[in-house]
């Protein structure tokens, strides 16, 4: 490993242009259909911008429950000098247009399609009386009985125009937007019945470590696993997959021991198909650093970051299976792991996958004096007290409860090692 201490900006930097052309090729590639009523639409991002075939609304419709009227009927209404109309014939949500007499009212529901010869609405709490009379649609008696009106209705009142929305070919989303239930819904009234989509980026995530339990161990179906002296639960593969795919990534996942020669036939065997290896562990400066025994021969390389946690960092192109694939390691410390992930490969997951790379970042003052490490940018976790100001949780990369129970993470810079309370710190949010 490099005795080189590399900045925090200049990791950011060299994990992009690892990554960037991956990237590239996903956007090049042939996009995936999805039909707009499968669950795994929510969340995809659309490959091509798409426009809509017919009208929003499709045709002019009632924006209330009442009766279609024409305005000219109705002008001069008033509670002094009311209107009193015919009753016409009703129009429900789905019925077909019909013919609206003059001098008539035609009972109308939200929805439905304004009849031929009304252009107004009035609702049915604003006429006497404030209620529907018994009611025919086109095919039952002729209907009976009188409406008052006791107000006017301008041309257009509640009522929703054809193309109101979107004109036929208004584009309803543009290519590289993520799709939410708003934008669903938006395709389905369009009547999409399928969605170009980009390609999701295919995630190996694999965590090392002889002190990880396998086999029958680690998936036993108990409430709570026993451990034998010396091994602990693998808490990086649940924590990193769930932040990968919450960044929009396809996961799945791999545990390898301390043996490079086995961590390299793993990797071999469950490599094609993927687009990126994410790894965990077995990259600092000690004995038994599988990752860094097995990938550096392969091109990977392997470096300090001045931050704290999150120190040994590694990256790199590995031909694996004939194939080459970027591969980016982080430290085996679950904290480090988790910090290593959000600052380096989340945002650039997240730009993909159509959301905002970068978390809501904000100014607040320390609750108290705090030190760090004069040379590293350090990364705290920190609860947010009533007052606004923020309490910071101890530096270790092992008090993983600390991060679970954290509302933010706080940056203090490098070349700084004295906070005094009130300190303006960067700080964003993780656990919302």
């Amino acid at each position: 490993m490099s005795t080189d201490r590399r900045l925090l900006e200049a990791h950011q930097e060299a994990v992009r242009s690892l990554l960037t052309p991956m990237f590239e090729s996903l956007r090049a590639t042939n996009p995936e259909c999805v039909s707009v009523h499968a669950s795994e639409l929510l969340g995809r991002v659309t490959a091509r911008e798409i426009t809509t075939a017919i009208p929003l609304p499709p045709f002019d419709n009632s924006q209330m429950d009442g009766y279609a009227v024409s305005s000219t009927d109705v002008a001069g209404a008033s509670p002094e000098h009311p209107v009193i109309l015919a009753l016409g014939y009703t129009t429900a949500a789905g019925d077909m247009p019909g013919a609206h007499m003059p001098r008539t009212a035609s009972p109308i529901m939200t929805g439905a399609i304004i009849p031929h010869g009304a252009d107004s609405v009035i609702p049915v709490e604003q006429t006497l009386p404030p209620k529907f009379p018994r009611l025919s649609r086109r095919g039952d008696p002729v209907p009976v009985g009188s409406v008052t009106v006791v107000s006017g209705a301008p041309s257009g009142q509640f009522v929703r125009r054809c193309g109101e929305d979107a004109a036929v070919g208004t584009p309803i989303l543009t290519a590289g937007v993520r799709l939410t239930p708003a934008r669903i819904g938006a395709l389905a009234a369009a009547g999409c019945t399928t969605v170009q989509v980009l390609p999701r980026v295919r995630v190996l995530l694999c965590s090392t470590g002889d002190e990880i339990p396998s086999g029958a161990e680690s998936r036993s179906s108990t409430a709570t696993v026993q451990l034998e002296l010396g091994k602990i639960h693998d808490a990086n593969t649940p924590m990193l997959a769930a932040a990968l795919r919450e960044a929009g990534a396809e996961v799945d996942t791999l545990r390898c021991g301390d043996q490079a020669a086995a961590l390299h036939a793993a990797l071999t065997a469950a490599s094609p198909g993927y687009d990126l290896i994410v790894t965990s562990g077995g990259i600092s400066a000690g004995a038994f650093e599988v990752v860094r025994e097995a990938l550096a021969p392969l091109g990977a390389e392997f470096m300090s970051v001045a931050m704290q946690p999150g120190g040994p960092q590694g990256l790199g192109e590995i031909t694996l299976a004939g194939s080459t694939i970027p591969v980016v390691s982080f430290p085996g410390n679950p904290v480090s792991a988790f910090i290593s992930a959000e600052c380096f490969v989340l945002p650039l997951l997240r730009e993909h996958a159509g959301l905002a790379s970068e978390r809501p970042r904000e100014q607040r003052q320390l609750a108290h004096d705090t030190k760090s490490p004069l040379d590293k940018l350090q990364v705290r976790r920190g609860r947010i007290e009533a007052d606004g100001r923020v309490t910071l949780s101890g530096p270790g990369s092992h008090l993983l409860s600390e991060l679970a129970a954290a509302d933010v993470l706080v940056q203090l810079p490098l070349g700084q090692d004295t906070f005094p309370e009130n300190t303006p710190v960067e700080t964003w949010r993780i656990n919302d």
